[in-house]
């Protein structure tokens, strides 16, 4: 057990003034936590003047309920919600010696202060951070009990929008693989120890990331379920647009795994990541105007005759009008194109007999329009040009390791969840489970035993 002095309360926020008006009356009826305490809020590059109206309203003070100090940090630019958070962590003193995290769209009942500091005041200190419960903003469902991770660095709130007289809601002091984002009580001392939030991931994940390094690192964390926040979900986050979000939840979810599988289980799990990655990849590329030419194998009976002399050519010519004709003349520009109409039209005219037709030449080319696989490629791009920087943070989350992997999956089995098109197939096939080692923990399931769909 490990008494806390002093604790800071981090609020980042992006074009969330009419979010913070609420957030921080609630915390101005705060019950006494006991502990001296202060509200950091960073405005991060918001343009709605968040900035100026904290300025007028509070003054360095928060409502007219408690004379409690606000302050308030500015930033031009926006960091991300890692960033942000880092920025404010680094803004306290050293005689904080706990950070609670608090999303700026949530309405904090009276006793969640209390509750966080009780929970992490009494805990042993091999206890990093405690996690609160997020409900929805009328209180009826869950938003946020218990996290799961997926083999692939991916995670879900379990029982997510269940309601809370259904859904798994772990017990006080229970331990969880990670602590939510958005309500969370860290030892300021192990959050920098551990490197904080992972600046590369900008949003998403990163509470993810964070837990299994503590956890690696020798390090708790535990359940508080009397700190509870109502949230509105999404109200943020939103912002950000859905393929946007895709986009960091590929990327993130990559960077996760590479990171933080341990040596020797990393270079195991690696090919089932990858064929995950890029069975979605494909399945995403598949509803784009075109995209049946990828699927063509040009061996397959359309070049070097490998279909046998009495296979059918692919593309029979009969029912076309004659190319002397003008809807002759019409069709096979449009179906040849002009590259390959001229080419067939000056065999011709050397006595050399037209080839026949080939789908790859005369299917329409790709075009890529779909958002969803947009983000998906752009995922990838980003990681094949940073791999020296997750490389260099594996190396120092590795360097300070203190627990395996063994250990940590034996209490928090990851999970085997079809999320994405193509991925049920993908998943049942012998070929994958092949490459998934056969000495890792692994719970299945489906998506709607996961959370409401």
């Amino acid at each position: 057990m490990t008494a806390l002095r002093k604790v800071a309360v981090a609020i980042l926020s992006w074009n969330g003034k009419h979010h913070l008006e609420t957030c921080l009356e609630a915390l101005a009826a705060q019950h006494d936590p006991g502990v001296d305490w202060e509200i950091l809020v960073l405005d991060n590059g918001s343009t709605d003047g968040t900035a100026a109206w904290m300025r007028e309203r509070h003054r360095g003070h928060l409502g007219d309920r408690r004379d409690r100090r606000v302050r308030l940090i500015e930033s031009p630019v926006n960091h991300g919600f890692c960033g942000g958070n880092n920025r404010l962590v680094a803004a306290t003193d050293e005689a904080t010696d706990a950070v609670a995290l608090l999303n700026n769209d949530t309405r904090p009942e009276p006793g969640w202060l209390g509750s966080l500091v009780a929970a992490l005041g009494s805990a042993p200190p091999d206890v990093a951070a405690v996690s609160g419960k997020i409900v929805d903003w009328a209180g009826e469902r869950l938003d946020f009990g218990r996290g799961l991770m997926t083999f692939d660095g991916h995670a879900f709130q379990l029982d997510y929008r269940r309601p809370l007289k259904t859904a798994r809601v772990p017990a006080a002091g229970a331990e969880l693989p990670f602590a939510c984002g958005g309500n969370m009580l860290v030892r300021r001392a192990s959050f920098l120890a551990a490197g904080g939030f992972d600046e590369d991931y900008f949003a998403y994940l990163e509470d993810v990331d964070l837990g299994w390094r503590l956890w690696s690192g020798g390090e708790r964390v535990l359940f508080a379920p009397e700190a509870a926040v109502h949230h509105r979900s999404g109200a943020t986050s939103d912002l950000l647009g859905l393929y946007n979000r895709g986009f960091l939840f590929e990327r993130n979810a990559f960077l996760t795994a590479y990171k933080n599988y341990e040596p020797g289980l990393w270079e195991r799990i690696l090919p089932a990541v990858m064929l995950t990655l890029t069975s979605r990849t494909q399945a995403l590329l598949e509803s784009n105007p075109g995209a049946e030419i990828l699927s063509v194998d040009p061996y397959a009976g359309h070049i070097a005759n490998t279909a046998g002399k009495s296979a059918p050519p692919p593309s029979p010519k009969k029912d076309l009008p004659p190319a002397t004709s003008w809807e002759g003349f019409k069709i096979r520009w449009k179906g040849y194109g002009p590259r390959e109409f001229l080419r067939r039209g000056l065999g011709k005219l050397g006595g050399a007999p037209p080839p026949a037709p080939s789908p790859v030449a005369a299917s329409e080319p790709p075009r890529l329009t779909d958002e969803r696989t947009v983000a998906q490629l752009r995922a990838t791009h980003w990681l094949l040009g940073h791999l020296d920087g997750a490389a260099a943070h594996r190396a120092e989350i590795q360097k300070r390791r203190r627990r395996p992997d063994r250990e940590i999956f034996e209490r928090f089995p990851v999970y085997l969840v079809p999320t994405y098109p193509g991925d049920h197939t993908l998943f049942a096939s012998a070929g994958f489970r092949d490459w998934l080692p056969k000495d890792l923990p692994l719970t299945e399931a489906r998506l709607e035993e996961i959370m409401e769909l």
